[in-house]
């Protein structure tokens, strides 16, 4: 994969957290470099006096864009947050993890939060808290960059996906997002066969086809992920990202005059200046 679809994928990875997070897990080994803008070091963002309630594992060391320590404000804040959430009754343990959560997510500590629900759900396992468990994790996990940081969260990931998977085959989002996490692992087939897992149960499910065409990407296999961002097109035409990977997609496949005509769509409902940058980049190289 070439530099600039590489450069593409990661400004998108870093725009949206959730369902397009993923980019960012697809090509962390092929181009760490790249991405170097997105990681920090913040082994002393958690030094808010808080004793014993700040558990180790709430260390942020490996997460995204922890530049700066929490100022005087938000340490107070967190102070008050942990207090409340040590001290909920079972009755008001989830609405606590709520707070203390958003807070985190705030200040993009994203492992930090995905610690806090992790406390919720293994207090309270019902299906709803291991979900939320594992999408915190996995949003901790897209943003990771040291590889050991990466392996532990992902592992975090597919433990509470699991879990409640156990009480609910059909979360087929959970399948979805926990495949993600075996493509740097020594088993990414595992991840592969997830997808197809939650394609052959729903066809059009949008995050199984936008990861499988993300894999094929990785691949350089264009072709094929030309017709995964086409799927969910027929179903949902005003999906942008898959709109964007299409256009860069047909590019990378040769397509020109089909890559400029989707692009230039994406470019007129777009307004995220880094995604338009990336336009204008393959724009250039189509011209030639």
């Amino acid at each position: 994969m070439n530099k600039s679809v590489l450069f593409v994928i990661i400004l998108a990875a870093a725009l949206t957290v959730g369902l397009y997070s993923l980019p960012k897990v697809v090509v962390r080994n092929e181009n760490k470099q790249l991405s170097e803008h997105t990681t920090s070091n913040a082994s002393s963002q958690h030094r808010t006096g808080a004793g014993k309630e700040a558990a180790p594992a709430e260390s942020s060391a490996g997460a995204a864009m922890h530049e700066k320590p929490l100022s005087a404000a938000q340490q107070d804040r967190l102070s008050a947050l942990r207090a409340q959430f040590f001290s909920a009754s079972v009755a008001e343990k989830a609405a606590s993890s709520e707070k203390i959560i958003a807070f985190f997510r705030e200040v993009t500590r994203y492992d930090s939060a995905a610690y806090y629900a992790e406390l919720l759900a293994t207090d309270q396992p019902t299906e709803q808290h291991l979900l939320r468990a594992g999408d915190h994790y996995f949003e901790a996990f897209t943003f990771a960059m040291d590889d050991k940081k990466t392996a532990s969260l992902g592992q975090k990931t597919r433990d509470f996906y699991q879990q409640a998977l156990a009480k609910n085959p059909n979360l087929l989002s959970a399948k979805a997002n926990m495949a993600m996490t075996y493509v740097n692992t020594d088993t990414p087939m595992q991840g592969i066969m997830l997808l197809r897992e939650v394609i052959k149960q729903d066809p059009t499910n949008e995050l199984a086809l936008f990861n499988l065409g993300l894999l094929s990407m990785r691949s350089n296999q264009y072709e094929r992920a030309i017709e995964r961002f086409r799927q969910i097109l027929v179903s949902n035409p005003a999906s942008r990202k898959a709109q964007f990977y299409l256009g860069i997609s047909l590019a990378e496949a040769g397509q020109k005059a089909e890559a400029r005509q989707v692009l230039e769509q994406v470019k007129k409902q777009e307004k995220d200046p880094q995604i338009l940058a990336a336009i204008r980049e393959y724009e250039e190289r189509l011209k030639n």
